[in-house]
């Protein structure tokens, strides 16, 4: 099927769009909202930071569900030499750290809910729900329980339950003891 000349205008405008002007944009809600006008799936409460490359050839098979958190510089392949096109579904909850590359591979690639990707990790596998990936290639170090990402708070009221106050590691305290 050749394309119209109109079809050619939009396939470049959405091209220049997604890799020249979206991914230096300030606002993560103006960031959402051109790459939903590009035709890519982004669910609701997404953060998609800045400088991040999402593949402009067949954005209808980039999937990005609810609560999700994509940080600086993530790189999004669903393409390769000799290779279809293959989709790539981030499931809800998932966090995806900063300079990660998820390259889509024959079949396809799907990061599962609740799942953690450090920081420089190289994506060329499925990752199951609730578990953590790092590395070049990627391995799985855990897979929890189904209780997510440990926050900070937890972790604070876990410690005063168990021992007390956190202690004090203040340097200049003793200097301005009388």
């Amino acid at each position: 099927m050749k394309k119209t000349i109109w079809q050619k205008i939009k396939a470049f405008f959405r091209k220049w769009m997604s890799a020249k002007i979206i991914p230096h944009m300030v606002l993560n809600g103006w960031r959402i909202f051109f790459y939903r006008l590009c035709g890519y799936n982004i669910g609701k409460n997404v953060f998609i930071g800045m400088r991040c490359y999402l593949d402009d050839l067949e954005p209808h098979m980039f999937t990005v569900e609810d609560n999700c958190i994509i940080s600086y510089g993530v790189f999004f392949a669903c393409h390769g030499r000799n290779q279809q096109h293959t989709p790539i579904t981030i499931k809800r909850g998932a966090y995806i750290g900063m300079r990660a590359n998820v390259i889509s591979g024959k079949n396809g690639v799907t990061i599962g809910e609740n799942a953690v990707i450090g920081a420089c990790t190289l994506v060329n596998k499925d990752i199951p729900d609730n578990a953590t990936a790092v590395g070049v290639p990627c391995r799985i170090l855990e897979k929890s329980g189904g209780g997510g990402i440990l926050n900070f708070l937890d972790f604070w009221k876990a410690y005063k339950r168990n021992f007390g106050y956190m202690p004090r590691h203040n340097i200049c305290s003793k200097a301005f003891v009388a």
